[in-house]
């Protein structure tokens, strides 16, 4: 270990055990979780109700910005009350009940989540880039009784609302929209103040179900407890503190610049990232989160400037867009320091480029999954420029080990697929108990990615085991539009996976061998219809044989992407 990691490590160690003493904020204890043994915060609330009653604290500072308009935290509470009022006493929402979100980026997602988490409801927050059949579906596995939608996904859903027995709320449309009801009809018929209506959530009721993609091809619920959220957001907490304690010149810059914390919400609220580490954070903490409609390299420098913005949050090629950007060296961005570089591998120049461009730079990024509310590891400033390769270092609640084929622990240092273990896990799979079990096992998740912890403790992903793509922080599964594909009558075969990009990090790429005289952009247009655009493949390849396969028939993937790799 030299001399400079030493330092670093060592500092930030004191500082973790500091918060983390017998009496510190961030006091550990032991604490049994559906039969295992973990390590939990013990003054971390214990239901999503109570974290979020925190930013209430806040009153008249400023809590939300989107384009012109401003919402302060007492007038996003105002309308959280009225809109939990409604959700009881209209629509008669219980606890357990799963209500959805399917919107873009609006004030109006993060009143709906906070009201529907606040009454005990199972919040469900769907991605706004998929298509109607994927709406569809994420609404009937859900159980989902309302859902929250903008114009583009009331368009989706008008025709099946009634089939999936779901209620919506229509958020911002069109002024003859016959859709359900309209998100501002409950401030109309509730003069003056509501009250939330009492509630009684334990810390082991189910608080929301995120989907992510699975082995099944079709998306996964993850179903979590108010508990594990609150540890999650209670560790990101942490780690901020204990990091600033280790980079106390750049905090002291940051503090001297005299602007207020405020971060620019570029990535989607149907995210781990947008949810968490923006939304829920700033809104405990009383930092100001401003909205972007649609990710732009040139509007966020903007909006940067325009509201001093300090923190910004994205997958690697968004950041490597904000800081080439044409507009870059004539915006007034002296107030941004903190750059978060999560959700994909980051580029071996990133570091170099963040701070060639901002000296005073405090840049990070971490490891976490959906499967582990986005807790695994982390790291800021100092420890980030000394390994910008790595994904941080292994948080203080979390257990990581590597395995092998079998499952198997590996020796310290070993490379292997990675186990966590925190209380932050989700509790389930939804409705899926057979990959539940394959999955989640004695209190450890079965990440299905590959890598090493080395012997300063620095975590490095390097591969995964599931057929998985992460394309600009988008996870993909390809057996999912491989069927898709073979739904077309003229694809016989097709295999779909990722190849390297610069800017994405991987882009999709699919070989078929079908029928004379299909055209790979007819498929790419049919794909188009059914998916969303960022899982339609870049790169057809249209093969005049069939494509390879093992000795029980199934088509080797490995050997057919290598094929495209070496025709390049």
């Amino acid at each position: 270990m030299n001399t400079d990691a030493t330092e670093i490590l060592s500092t930030l160690k004191e500082a973790v055990n500091q918060l983390t003493a017998a009496g510190a904020p961030f006091e550990l204890i032991d604490r049994q979780v559906d039969g295992v043994s973990l390590r939990c915060f013990k003054q971390a609330p214990t239901t999503l109700r109570d974290a979020l009653a925190e930013g209430r604290a806040h009153g008249e500072k400023v809590c939300v910005t989107y384009e012109d308009e401003r919402f302060s935290f007492d007038e996003l509470f105002v309308m959280v009350d009225k809109l939990a009022s409604h959700l009881v006493n209209h629509y008669e929402i219980g606890k357990g009940d799963r209500v959805a979100i399917a919107m873009r980026n609006y004030p109006e997602w993060m009143a709906a989540y906070i009201a529907a988490a606040s009454v005990g409801a199972i919040v469900v927050p769907l991605n706004s880039w998929a298509q109607p059949d994927e709406l569809e579906y994420l609404l009937t596995d859900s159980g989902a009784k309302l859902v929250f939608v903008d114009q583009q996904r009331a368009t989706y859903l008008a025709d099946r609302l009634e089939r999936i027995g779901c209620s919506a709320v229509l958020v911002r449309g069109d002024d003859d929209a016959q859709l359900g009801d309209r998100f501002d009809s409950f401030e109309s018929t509730q003069e003056g103040a509501a009250n939330m209506p009492d509630v009684d959530i334990a810390s082991g009721d189910l608080a929301m179900i995120m989907y992510t993609s699975g082995t099944t091809g079709k998306p996964k619920g993850a179903a979590s407890t108010h508990f594990a959220i609150c540890q999650a957001l209670y560790n990101m907490e942490m780690n901020a503190y204990s990091s600033a304690m280790a980079n106390p010149d750049t905090i002291g810059k940051i503090m001297s610049s005299g602007y207020e914390p405020a971060t620019l919400l570029a990535v989607p609220l149907f995210h781990v990232s947008g949810c968490y580490a923006v939304f829920l954070l700033n809104l405990r903490g009383g930092r100001k989160t401003s909205i972007m409609y649609k990710w732009n390299p040139e509007e966020a420098l903007r909006i940067i400037e325009a509201e001093r913005i300090s923190v910004f949050t994205g997958v690697p090629a968004m950041t490597m867009a904000l800081l080439e950007s044409p507009a870059f060296p004539d915006t007034d961005t002296s107030s941004l320091f903190s750059l978060g570089a999560g959700g994909a591998a980051s580029p071996p120049h990133l570091k170099d480029l963040i701070y060639s461009k901002l000296p005073d730079a405090y840049p990070g990024t971490g490891y976490g999954m959906t499967e582990t509310n986005a807790t695994g590891s982390s790291f800021t400033g100092e420890a980030y420029r000394l390994r910008p390769s790595a994904s941080g270092l292994v948080t203080v609640i979390v257990d990581c080990k590597t395995v092998d084929e079998n499952g198997g622990d590996l020796p310290k240092g070993s490379t292997g697929e990675f186990y966590v273990r925190s209380p932050t896990n989700v509790k389930q799979y939804w409705n899926l108990p057979e990959a539940t079990a394959e999955t989640f096992k004695e209190g450890w998740v079965a990440t299905g990615d590959v890598g090493y912890i080395d012997d300063e403790g620095f975590l490095y992903v390097i591969d995964r085991i599931k057929d998985m793509v992460i394309r600009g922080g988008e996870n993909i599964y390809p057996i999912e539009i491989e069927g898709i594909l073979l739904s077309h009558p003229e694809v016989h075969e097709a295999a779909v996976y990722g190849v390297p990009h610069d800017t994405w990090g991987e882009e999709l790429a699919a070989t078929l061998y079908g029928a004379p005289g299909v055209k790979a952009e007819d498929l790419r247009s049919f794909l188009s219809s059914k998916l969303a655009g960022y899982k339609v493949p870049e790169y057809i390849t249209l093969s005049p044989t069939p494509l390879a396969k093992n000795a029980t028939g199934k088509l080797v993937k490995k050997e057919i992407r290598q094929q495209y790799l070496d025709s390049l």
